[in-house]
């Protein structure tokens, strides 16, 4: 390793390590013996193969997961759902496609799973990002979602308001 201030090989030593990113990646904390400065590093897994996303028009993009956490990030704005579930549900997505398609997604799969997981996570947020990408024609078919997600959620999570109310 060169260090980053002196920029001599090989005169660091790693005084940490631990796993980050849900164990995808490794921090290390090192220092230079030679200048005494201290610094970190990262290690992670390089991607061979890189995800591709088939979107609806036929086009194809780099997969970005960063896309993924923005759209439950402006679904979540003002909702008590906190950072950490907003993380897991982008990690449990991104395990998904993974699962599911090796090479190529198609965006439509994308959207499926990040309307699964909003719907259990919160109603509000859910429909906000359903009417955003189902591209509702009319109030009357976002009703009826909301209306079904009404319908078929069991318990909404504690401090969750409902919907609409019944009367």
């Amino acid at each position: 390793m060169r260090c980053p201030f002196c920029h001599v090989d090989g005169a660091d030593r790693v005084i940490d390590s631990r796993p980050v990113e849900d164990g995808r990646a490794i921090r290390r904390r090192r220092t230079c013996e030679h200048c005494s400065r201290r610094y970190t590093t990262y290690e992670r897994i390089e991607d061979s193969v890189r995800l591709t996303v088939i979107k609806k028009d036929g086009s194809r993009v780099p997969f970005d997961r960063a896309k993924i956490l923005t759209g439950i990030q402006k679904a979540c704005y003002k909702r008590p759902v906190p950072a950490e579930a907003i993380s897991r549900m982008v990690d449990q997505i991104e395990e998904d496609i993974q699962k599911a398609y090796p090479r190529e997604v198609p965006a439509v799969f994308i959207g499926e799973q990040v309307m699964r997981q909003l719907r259990l996570a919160d109603q509000i947020a859910y429909v906000r990002f359903a009417s955003v990408y189902r591209e509702f024609r009319d109030l009357d078919e976002l009703v009826e979602d909301a209306k079904d997600v009404m319908q078929n959620h069991q318990k909404p999570d504690p401090g969750q308001h409902t919907l609409f109310t019944n009367g």
